[in-house]
């Protein structure tokens, strides 16, 4: 995919901080997190702990992408992205859409906001800057 351009006219750009339970036990991270989403439907979604990016993941058309670290883990594929990242999820859900099944979205006092899926035990929590 090509590298996207946020400075281009239609993308809206969101900044905030976050806590991400991982699945599977991992130990929870806090860290920065961007998402810009633009007039057509595309995003790109980035959390990151200063120097280093945890994850990333962008839908662009009907292409989808997501890499966690440097590279360490890596897919990409056509039409709708898989329903098991937190990443893909959590536009959807911003944007008045019910996240796929099994993930369950709750919004927050103050302006926060909660994806979690019960099932595997990853959650993302967090909250946007104003």
């Amino acid at each position: 995919m090509a590298p996207v351009d946020l400075a281009q006219p239609g993308w809206r750009a969101q900044q905030g901080q976050a806590l991400w339970q991982p699945p599977r036990h991992r130990p929870e991270m806090a860290g920065d997190l961007l998402l810009a989403t633009n007039v057509n439907g595309d995003f790109f979604i980035q959390f990151t702990k200063t120097p280093f990016t945890i994850a990333t993941a962008e839908v662009s058309g009907a292409q989808w992408q997501i890499q966690f670290g440097a590279r360490e883990y890596h897919r990409s594929g056509r039409g709708a992205p898989p329903l098991g990242f937190v990443w893909f999820e959590l536009p959807r859900a911003l944007g008045g859409l019910p996240p796929g099944a099994p993930w369950k979205w709750e919004r927050r006092p103050g302006g926060g906001w909660r994806l979690e899926n019960p099932r595997g035990g990853e959650s993302l929590e967090g909250r946007f800057f104003p």
